[in-house]
């Protein structure tokens, strides 16, 4: 559904706006774009859509974008969510129809519903990781499954206060690795910690995998690991949206 202008102005006027909850993808070669560049970006694909957004008041006007948890630099997800001010009650597939029309398959909105919870709500969220590396086995499978699992497993970890060590375990939750022979991957999926409070980036964990087993260290044309947010989870361990 894809309105026009002239429908659009026709539409009811609100007052306070709504806000609506766009759920997208990021993947693909979209997905070494930084969360600064998508900022600017987004804004820039809602106003070519046509959309009626909410604009500030003041000197200078400027509509508002919430976006949730920023996502890493080289990650592809299917979840990555933005709140958005409109001021006419347009339907919510108009807004994801005419969203689509300025985007392509790599960055795209998969569903447009009302906002609820808060982004600061968030406390985790699920990976799936493909590791394609030399001496991919079941084996294998089962020595990252049993580093994952078990404590401790100290990185240096960055924070705005500094780097320091850190025991990264408590952070990661439902770990399941397995070898896929048709493919000769190995495939993770790893629930780790997402929030304010704490923050664990999934190639934190690849990188402490290649440290301590020597994975992803052969011929970088051929070996590779793609990493991909799948969803969220609030600190009541239901699902996010």
């Amino acid at each position: 559904m894809i309105l026009t202008e002239q429908q659009i102005k026709a539409l009811p006027y609100l007052d306070p706006p709504k806000t609506v909850r766009i759920k997208f993808r990021k993947a693909g070669r979209l997905k070494h774009i930084s969360h600064l560049d998508l900022q600017r970006s987004m804004a820039r694909i809602i106003a070519r859509a046509g959309l009626p957004v909410w604009y500030t008041k003041g000197f200078n006007p400027h509509p508002k974008l919430v976006f949730g948890v920023p996502l890493p630099v080289g990650v592809e997800s299917e979840c990555e969510l933005l709140d958005l001010r409109l001021d006419r009650d347009i339907p919510n597939e108009a807004v994801r129809d005419m969203l689509n029309a300025k985007l392509t398959d790599e960055l795209c909105a998969l569903e447009v519903r009302e906002a609820g919870a808060k982004f600061v709500e968030i406390s985790a969220a699920d990976y799936s990781i493909t590791i394609k590396t030399a001496g991919a086995c079941n084996e294998l499978a089962a020595e990252i499954q049993q580093m994952l699992t078990s404590s401790p497993l100290v990185i240096i970890k960055k924070s705005k206060s500094g780097e320091k060590e850190a025991d990264i375990i408590p952070m990661i939750n439902n770990v399941s690795a397995k070898y896929c022979a048709d493919e000769d991957v190995v495939r993770l999926s790893v629930r780790l910690s997402c929030g304010q409070t704490e923050n664990l980036n999934a190639s934190a964990v690849v990188s402490a995998l290649r440290e301590r087993l020597g994975i992803l260290s052969g011929d970088p044309t051929v070996e590779y690991c793609n990493i991909r947010r799948e969803r969220f989870y609030g600190a009541d361990g239901k699902q996010f949206v």
